[in-house]
């Protein structure tokens, strides 16, 4: 029998809604759905009439609001943007002081910044909570990231905390088995107040961020292998799953295993060889990138999957120019063993490097939007139901426990000891990507932000020289305080120095 009024509610039941409404009801909470179009409503709560918690279907929004417990607890799940604003927009007059809205979807954090803002002006507290881990992280456990009002995260914790990925509290690994209408029980939950209005979506960001850098670098690695060694998909994806013994251990690498093993259903030939080599990107990856560059901080090995995915999708394009662009004709000729052990070694120091600069550009937007981030924690909501989820993970946590103010993950002992074991091979096989023509975009940039850190000096001091020649736009100099400018009155080009 159910409740007189629901836990919690959603609204928006596409296929994530769906997922995570079940989730929700599996963990003992009646849940209260509506969907613009009642049919996809009814045809879902009839499909579903025995969860543990119970859905309850509502064809209003004025009957959905009625139904829930106060102080009213709702998830949106529609489309970012306009649609998200829309159902705000009609909810409003039909909730009171204190009731709470939870935007689920893969809004951008100045949205949710002005969201939570103009709600907070009525009364009502506004969450914004990244959700990562895909249909079936909303199904049985995904990486939940709220920000927001303190307050409001701790009135929907005990459903965020029960509906959230569990890890192993020794291990960090994620634990496994949930099924319908039987959640897994136990272990570290997955979900952690992130901190103000924002900072919870911009967390999820980042966190895409970073997926796009880790789905490039593993392709990278992939092209290496066929295009160098030989290799077919078969091959690449048993030393793949290897690999997911190891550091690489991951979800994303479990995966790209179980697909180069995949055999195309319709002809018998590998899967990975009959689908167009082009790909689409929906947006948080470019918003990473830019949040870089407005906050001035080095991220480009994010911007250079963000730039793989570009040029992937001119097809034609590609495709014309590689019948008149000529590349290296040399074969590799070194030894396939070394060679495979090399770019494990590659991927391993790239992505240590990526990572690197996901966690130095939420620092700064720490600091940019006033936001108290704990770095430790959010690497721990990360070890599992996200997409990024690995054994890796875990290691930051650490990092970050030894240094909760850690400058950057590679100055941390176990990071600098890792990069000093394996860098060797990193450079072999930037070098040898170049030598023999195979893009491999990620793993250049990420050895250039590695070597550009580590650099006492770099060349920018005939930048600035460069920059006061054509504009006037002063240096600063070795011998005298950071921060005092200077300027030199250059002579034509092309005419004598100026003398002393």
């Amino acid at each position: 029998m159910s409740k007189t009024h629901s836990d919690i509610g959603l609204i928006g039941l596409a296929v994530m809604g769906q997922n995570l409404a079940l989730n929700v009801a599996d963990h003992g909470f009646q849940i209260s759905v509506y969907n613009r179009t009642t049919a996809t409503m009814e045809s879902f709560v009839a499909a579903n009439p025995d969860t543990p918690g119970g859905l309850v279907g509502f064809a209003t929004l004025e009957d959905f609001v009625q139904s829930l417990a106060k102080p009213r607890k709702m998830i949106i799940l529609v489309k970012a943007g306009k649609p998200t604003d829309a159902v705000i927009d009609g909810l409003v007059p039909l909730l009171e002081e204190g009731d709470i809205i939870i935007d689920g979807g893969n809004a951008h954090w100045l949205d949710t910044i002005r969201r939570e803002k103009d709600l907070a002006e009525k009364g009502i507290r506004f969450v914004g909570s990244g959700v990562s881990g895909g249909e079936e992280g909303a199904r049985f456990g995904p990486s939940l990231m709220p920000g927001g009002a303190l307050s409001a995260y701790e009135e929907i914790e005990p459903v965020w905390t029960a509906i959230a990925a569990k890890v192993d509290a020794e291990t960090g690994k994620p634990l496994s088995g949930g099924a319908p209408g039987k959640p897994i029980v136990g272990g570290v939950p997955c979900a952690t107040y992130i901190g103000a209005n924002g900072a919870g979506h911009y967390v999820k960001m980042v966190h895409n961020g970073i997926e796009y850098g880790d789905m490039q670098m593993i392709c990278e690695a992939y092209a290496l292998l066929t295009g160098l060694l030989g290799l077919t998909p078969g091959e690449c994806g048993e030393i793949f799953a290897e690999w997911n013994q190891g550091v690489l251990d991951s979800f994303l690498i479990e995966i790209t295993a179980d697909i180069l093993k995949q055999e195309d259903p319709a002809t018998g030939k590998p899967f990975v060889d009959i689908v167009l080599d082009t790909a689409g990107q929906k947006g948080t990856g470019k918003w990473t990138s830019v949040s870089a560059l407005d906050l001035g901080v080095p991220a480009p090995t994010v911007a250079e999957a963000v730039f793989a995915r570009f040029i992937s999708a001119v097809k034609d394009e590609r495709v014309a120019a590689s019948k008149i662009l000529a590349g290296p004709s040399a074969k590799f000729e070194g030894d396939r063993d070394a060679f495979i052990s090399a770019v494990h070694d590659a991927l391993y120091c790239s992505k240590i490097c990526s990572y690197a600069q996901g966690f130095q550009l939420m620092s700064a937007a720490e600091a940019e939007y006033n936001w108290t981030l704990n770095f430790g924690e959010i690497a721990k909501i990360w070890r599992g139901g996200c997409i990024i989820r690995a054994r890796f993970l875990q290691k930051i946590t650490e990092a970050y426990t030894r240094e909760a103010h850690l400058k950057n993950l590679l100055l941390d002992p176990y990071f600098k000891d890792e990069i000093d074991r394996t860098q060797k091979n990193w450079r072999s096989v930037v070098a040898a990507a170049a030598q023999y023509g195979v893009p491999a975009p990620t793993f250049y940039s990420a050895l250039a932000y590695y070597d550009s850190y580590r650099a006492a000096r770099l060349p920018a001091n005939l930048l600035q020289g460069q920059r006061d020649f054509f504009g006037a736009h002063t240096y600063e100099r070795v011998d005298q305080p950071r921060g005092k400018y200077f300027h030199l009155d250059w002579p034509e080009p092309g005419r004598p120095q100026l003398e002393m």
